[in-house]
């Protein structure tokens, strides 16, 4: 039941800001900001459909909660995101702040619905003190930052006989954190079938057919971090899996 109501508060929510919010509805917002009707129209239904799914008519308070607070974040992210386009500069920042509020507004009114607020502390003590949770958690962090740090400082000599690197910016940096990550889920769900497929993808991406030197440095400088990149993953999540 309790999972039922998150749930509940959580489908309204993608149903407000994502299936039923179109393009030209963000666009009017923007343009005209709390002057639009759209603007106003957004914050009740996430609402309106708050109370539609929870079907707890005596909690009025958690619709209108919903609502008050959707319609002030979305007002602070139309401030922000007016002033981030005088700069010219993307907003995704303010699209992961806007959701982040979103979902823990709706998370605090999960706890007070389920009287859920005396569990947090033990659950989160929990986490530091289970050895199943400790793995995992002491692995991911090794996946993201040591890990990357030590294939950055290993590839180095290669990267600097690159002339020119016209790749995205941290792409790479992204890229090995997600696919170190991926490799440790399928290790840990026996699905080692599933990491020879990614390495396969990866590399068939990166073939060039290009034949100038450069090109072909820079092939040979991903197939290293690549390799790199697996191996510790590997390693991290089979020495974890030992552990557990």
């Amino acid at each position: 039941m309790e999972i039922t109501i998150l749930l509940q508060l959580l489908l309204a929510h993608i149903l407000t800001d994502f299936v039923l919010q179109t393009d030209g509805y963000v666009k009017k917002k923007r343009e005209r900001g709390i002057k639009s009707l759209y603007f106003w129209f957004h914050g009740l239904l996430s609402g309106i459909l708050t109370y539609l799914f929870l079907q707890q008519w005596s909690n009025w308070w958690v619709p209108l909660i919903i609502t008050t607070t959707h319609i002030s974040i979305d007002y602070w992210k139309l401030r922000y995101e007016a002033g981030i386009d005088k700069k010219k500069k993307v907003c995704v920042n303010a699209f992961v702040v806007d959701q982040f509020l979103h979902i823990l507004v709706i998370v605090v009114l999960w706890l007070a619905l389920i009287d859920g607020f005396g569990k947090v502390i033990p659950s989160l003590a929990l986490l530091l003190t289970e050895r199943q949770y400790l793995v995992i958690i002491f692995s991911v962090i090794v996946l993201i930052w040591p890990a990357g740090i030590i294939i950055g400082k290993t590839t180095e000599q290669f990267r600097k006989q690159i002339e020119k690197d016209d790749s995205l910016n941290k792409a790479g940096l992204y890229i090995g954190i997600l696919e170190r990550i991926l490799v440790f889920v399928f290790i840990f769900i026996c699905q080692y079938a599933a990491i020879g497929f990614l390495i396969a993808a990866k590399s068939v991406l990166r073939i060039t057919k290009d034949v100038d030197t450069n090109s072909r440095k820079k092939t040979e400088y991903v197939l290293i971090g690549t390799m790199l990149s697996f191996s510790v993953a590997i390693l991290v999540g089979l020495l974890a899996k030992a552990m557990l």
